[in-house]
């Protein structure tokens, strides 16, 4: 239970790590302020000495003051939300070099020269071996897999499954991918979207989510294959997606206020839920044991009124933008 986040800050060589049992989904609204509020807020938190592994992390940020740079990752809803969150960061963190860490953990401990392993277990990364391909019955698929044919057209399928999973099924998922029926035309943006040209042998990816692993290729059943890796941009797979089967362009200006709303909102009072937790009794002929970290609410360091004041401006400036077109 819980939605655990771990923070790195890094600042006149040193780093520290800091933990909240609750915050995954309040890492981008504590980020929002900028590097001096993020950074009160983070240190706000427990100091801890050992890394959460990318099952039990479900949102962290590393704040290098040294360096500028900010990673970060964590759910913050459809395509448009992130990419509404993505450009207000890229206002509030001027000079900073703000990425999204793709790879998770691995991605922290990377750029702390720890390598990407420091949290897997060898073998860590799951492969399956598929018996169909998952295609979306629905026009919000949460990815798009495109595939160029012997004749060099493309083809395009909406999908069930997550980004990375494309890659976790191997190469041998192609013959399935080309025998699948058409789906519906997007309604909205999917998370991710993943092109395969088996002339080239390249593999091309993006996502607005972690993709853990990524960047250990080839991954297993991709030997001898390239991978083209973009990131979070989808716009080389959105020029070779058929014309029948575009991308759609959902308004940015509603994403955009929808921060601005969260700004004001108080945080969920959780004290009821976790008091029910610590009183809660065990099945017969067992323990109860209850995680003190989720006993303590996350109670983030405020920003102040001129951190709040430049934000909203930053994010008032790009709605103008985006409703100017």
């Amino acid at each position: 239970m819980g939605a655990r986040a771990q923070y790195v800050v890094v600042d006149n060589g040193a780093w520290q790590r800091y933990y909240s049992h609750w915050a995954a989904g309040r890492v981008v609204d504590d980020l929002l302020p900028g590097p001096a509020a993020a950074t009160r807020c983070f240190r706000a938190n427990r100091e801890i000495d050992e890394w959460l592994d990318d099952v039990w992390c479900e949102g962290a940020a590393l704040v290098d003051h040294d360096r500028r740079t900010l990673l970060w990752f964590a759910y913050v809803g459809d395509w448009v939300d992130h990419v509404a969150a993505r450009a207000v960061l890229a206002r509030t963190w001027p000079g900073w070099d703000v990425r999204f860490a793709h790879d998770g953990m691995g991605d922290l401990t990377h750029h702390l020269g720890l390598g990407r392993g420091l949290t897997r277990t060898p073998g860590w990364f799951e492969t399956f071996e598929a018996s169909g391909f998952s295609s979306s019955e629905y026009a919000e698929p949460c990815a798009v897999v495109s595939l160029r044919l012997p004749d060099g057209r493309v083809r395009a399928w909406g999908s069930d499954w997550e980004p990375v999973e494309h890659l976790a099924a191997g190469s041998r998922l192609i013959d399935l991918i080309a025998a699948s029926s058409a789906t519906p035309a997007l309604t909205d943006m999917p998370y991710g979207g993943v092109h395969v040209d088996p002339q080239a042998r390249t593999v091309s990816l993006w996502a607005v989510r972690t993709v853990a692993g990524v960047h250990d290729w080839p991954l297993p059943g991709w030997e001898g294959w390239d991978l083209d890796f973009r990131g979070d941009d989808h716009a080389r797979q959105a020029g070779l997606l058929p014309t029948d089967f575009p991308f759609p362009s959902p308004p940015l200006a509603p994403a955009l206020r929808k921060l601005a709303d969260g700004l004001t909102a108080p945080l969920p009072d959780m004290s009821a839920p976790l008091a029910r937790a610590a009183e809660a009794s065990a099945p017969a002929g067992t323990t109860p044991v209850v995680n003190p970290a989720a006993l303590v609410p996350h109670e983030p360091a405020d920003p102040t009124p001129a951190e709040l004041a430049a934000l909203r401006g930053a994010i008032d400036a790009l709605v103008a933008e985006a409703e100017a077109g």
